[in-house]
């Protein structure tokens, strides 16, 4: 079974795959954090996010690995620990033309589709139900306001869980510095060339900004019998 769980950036595709990941006992596959990771690997080897070439080999020979961690995720580049500097501000603005880039999304999509060869995974990005698995079983458009997302973003900086705390008190200029940025991303992946954000035809097209955490993982979960019987069956 796969499930593609597309949306812009900070609406919650993250925590809310790895939560159905865990109550429905799938695989988790992130792939932002795959752009996250090549985009560190360029800043870390002072490749210059827009010089397209050399960003492609970069992509092709950088070493990308997901390690489980409890309930989360480790992620490893070129064998050094990475999970919390993939989050920063810095791959933050380099992200983007990285992402955009033909070549290293062609490279990053062959490795997705092997995972999915594997079956049973829930991968969340923003052409996962349109270009990596268009032939998805469960199929998720996740959206919410700005605003809301760059609250949820501003909670995850600050260490907390998208589950618990998302009415704990954040910094205010960096609340509205993360707003800007996601407006900049927004506009930049939808007119990108190379698999710009949008949702598959035949996407389930889910609001999160007025619902909880639990609202959306129960509703993506109540769209598919099979993952409701899975979750079901795994209910302690």
């Amino acid at each position: 079974m796969i499930v593609a769980i597309d949306g812009p950036s900070g609406s919650g595709k993250s925590s809310v795959a790895r939560e159905i990941a865990r109550r429905c006992g799938l695989t988790y596959l992130d792939t932002g954090a795959m752009y996250r990771s090549v985009a560190l690997a360029c800043l870390r080897r002072g490749v210059d996010p827009e010089d397209a070439e050399t960003v492609a080999e970069t992509a092709r020979t950088v070493r990308i690995e997901f390690l489980p961690d409890g309930d989360g995720q480790r992620v490893l580049v070129d064998g050094d620990e990475a999970t919390a500097q993939i989050r920063t501000p810095e791959v933050e603005l380099a992200v983007s033309p990285v992402s955009a880039n033909p070549e290293v999304r062609e490279t990053m999509v062959a490795i997705q589709r092997d995972f999915g060869a594997r079956g049973d995974i829930v991968a969340e990005g923003r052409d996962i139900g349109t270009v990596v698995f268009p032939g998805a079983d469960v199929k998720v458009f996740l959206s919410a306001s700005p605003e809301a997302r760059a609250r949820r973003r501003a909670v995850q900086r600050q260490g907390g869980n998208l589950a618990t705390g998302e009415d704990m008190a954040v910094d205010a200029d960096a609340e509205r510095a993360i707003l800007a940025d996601l407006v900049r991303r927004d506009d930049y992946d939808s007119s990108r060339e190379a698999s710009p954000l949008r949702p598959a035809d035949d996407a389930h097209r889910i609001d999160s900004s007025e619902l909880s955490f639990e609202q959306v993982v129960d509703a993506i979960i109540g769209l598919s019998p099979e993952l409701a019987e899975r979750a079901e069956g795994r209910r302690p």
